[in-house]
């Protein structure tokens, strides 16, 4: 049974789940019955940080044109993009290897942002159910989730969650903070 997270709730992920080896992170949502004249792509990024809370360098931007994170484990891998976010479940996924993250990683946020979301009038407002959750990649268990429930009617950038080393532990924050502005305003929280 998965554990239910709500906003700003952490978890220590040997907890949730003892021997937790890798796990895929899963984004999923619903477009409303709006018609902006597009379709919604929208799109994952999951930000490598260091110590400093700082991008360890472009490379640890991991998404859909850099879909492996630098080391030579790739710890981090972007499954793919979908340009449309149709059918059901998971929308986009990144698979993370616990035991073959660098030590110099200490931080790991996923972000969805909307493609071209000023061009095309569209924001998070218009998105349901959206949701991010923890999968064990052995057991195909799902181990949290968390169920963005706000109404982000400004907002083209969402952190969605932060899975973070503390004390050699990795824990997971439901963090569920949008931004304006898109991929670029997270870009200017987390570059040097």
């Amino acid at each position: 049974m998965a554990i239910s997270l709500s906003k700003g709730q952490r978890i220590s992920l040997e907890k949730a789940s003892p021997g937790l080896k890798a796990a895929f992170v899963g984004l999923g949502w619903d477009v409303k019955q709006v018609d902006t004249g597009t379709d919604f792509d929208i799109d994952c990024s999951v930000f490598l940080l260091g110590e400093n809370e700082k991008l360890l360098s472009d490379s640890h931007l991991i998404f859909y044109n850099n879909l492996k994170s630098p080391d030579p484990d790739n710890s981090v891998e972007h499954m793919g993009d979908n340009l449309t976010g149709a059918g059901e479940g998971d929308d986009e996924v990144v698979l993370v290897n616990f035991t073959k993250i660098p030590n110099e990683v200490k931080k790991l946020v996923f972000v969805v942002t909307i493609h071209e979301a000023d061009k095309r009038s569209q924001n998070f407002g218009q998105i349901d159910n959206a949701f991010v959750r923890l999968v064990d990649v052995q057991t195909k268990a799902e181990i949290l989730r968390y169920d963005l429930t706000e109404d982000y009617s400004i907002e083209t950038a969402l952190i969605t969650a932060e899975i973070y080393n503390k004390d050699g532990e990795w824990r997971m924050t439901a963090v569920g903070s949008g931004y304006q502005g898109g991929l670029q305003a997270i870009l200017n929280r987390y570059s040097n």
